[in-house]
């Protein structure tokens, strides 16, 4: 009977050796390359030119990975100091913008107070207080607004308001420490008016639709001699029994005769913005009124 395991062919070599004593061995190795090469000259022409092949090329990859890191870093350093940078140069902007809204605020708000210092200077003769509007009715214009002071700041009902160059309207109610006015550009508000230049009398009435192009109409005028001119100023009259006299309400911009040929009407520009009003002067003092009976 046969066996059936195969036999070893004696020509086989086979040579197991351990991979710690083979790293031994190469070690070693290359250790006596190091000394040979260091101390004579027999394979610096072969070891040379093997390094020429070996060693100068992968040095030069090396050194081409190392300066793309060495740029990636640089790059990633700049772009870090950049972004800061724009951190403090969004920061710096947005405090320059505040400031600027701010000092704007305070320009537009130093503008006001100059108007009603040449105001108060142009009407003198009466004791006169500021205030600020604080609520307004719907609408485009100030036709009737509230402010921030009323009977505890002595305020009374009917005292005059004035901004702007002239007349804005009267109180018509009024609280504590609140009062509404109603403006001469309102609706069914109508204010006994003489021209200046002439002393002839009319009578300014408000109109919201017409002070959608600026302006509000005068009617009941009686100019027979046609002395009254465009451009002829309007202020308050002696025989208003609400407005303290001589107050101005605006300027004459048209003029035309009436239907009836004895009476003119016409237009007339306020002297007071009514689409922009933040603060106001109130004259502490009221119209004086007949007594009952006067003839």
């Amino acid at each position: 009977m046969m066996s059936s395991t195969p036999k070893k062919n004696p020509r086989e070599f086979h040579l197991h050796i351990p991979g710690r004593y083979l790293l031994l061995i190469v070690s070693l190795a290359c250790i006596g390359l190091i000394f040979l090469t260091y101390y004579s000259d027999v394979v610096s022409g072969p070891m040379e030119n093997t390094a020429g092949y070996l060693v100068v090329p992968f040095q030069n990859g090396i050194s081409r990975i190392g300066g793309w890191i060495l740029g990636r870093q640089e790059l990633l350093e700049d772009m870090s100091s950049l972004r800061k940078e724009n951190k403090e140069l969004k920061k710096k902007n947005e405090e320059l913008s505040a400031e600027n809204t701010s000092l704007s605020q305070s320009r537009y708000a130093l503008r006001e107070l100059e108007r009603l210092y040449e105001l108060d200077q142009g009407y003198s003769e009466y004791e006169k207080t500021g205030a600020r509007i604080i609520a307004k009715d719907t609408g485009n214009w100030y036709h009737s607004f509230v402010i921030d002071k009323g009977t505890s700041d002595g305020l009374s009902l009917d005292m005059n308001v004035l901004a702007g160059s002239g007349l804005v309207g009267r109180i018509t109610a009024i609280g504590s420490d609140w009062a509404r006015v109603e403006t001469i550009i309102d609706d069914n508000i109508n204010v006994a008016g003489a021209v200046l230049s002439t002393g002839d009398n009319l009578v300014v009435s408000g109109s919201l639709q017409l002070y959608a192009d600026g302006t509000i109409q005068f009617v009941r005028l009686q100019d027979p001699e046609n002395n009254v001119k465009v451009g002829d100023k309007i202020v308050t009259a002696n025989i208003s029994d609400k407005y303290l006299p001589d107050i101005l309400i605006g300027t004459i911009t048209s003029i035309q005769q009436d239907a009836n040929n004895i009476t003119k009407s016409g237009q007339i520009t306020p002297a007071v913005d009514f689409a922009h009003l933040n603060t106001v002067l109130i004259i502490k003092q009221l119209k004086q009124k007949a007594p009952a009976g006067a003839q």
